[in-house]
């Protein structure tokens, strides 16, 4: 199980939730990684307030940047096209 941060209006702070999500093994070509840190930046605090140029789709989320530890890959990813 995962955590993620979804949200399904505009808003501060108050508007984001915490859901925990299944994790799938990854697929052909896909890694897996075990987040240790997301870093937030001033285009998705815009974005979550719909005030950035490209509309909010809900729901959406948040933590595009991450980083972590690979802990899972399918046997394809290791095969160089």
């Amino acid at each position: 199980m995962s955590r993620t941060i979804k949200f399904t209006q505009a808003g501060g702070p108050e508007v984001l939730e915490f859901i925990e999500t299944q994790v799938p093994a990854p697929g052909p070509h896909e890694v897996r990684i075990k987040v240790k840190a997301i870093g937030i930046n001033r285009a998705e605090s815009m974005w979550r307030n719909d005030k950035y140029i490209e509309p909010v789709k809900f729901p959406a989320g948040l933590g595009y940047e991450a980083a972590g530890i690979v802990d899972g890959w399918a046997w394809m990813s290791l095969i160089l096209p």
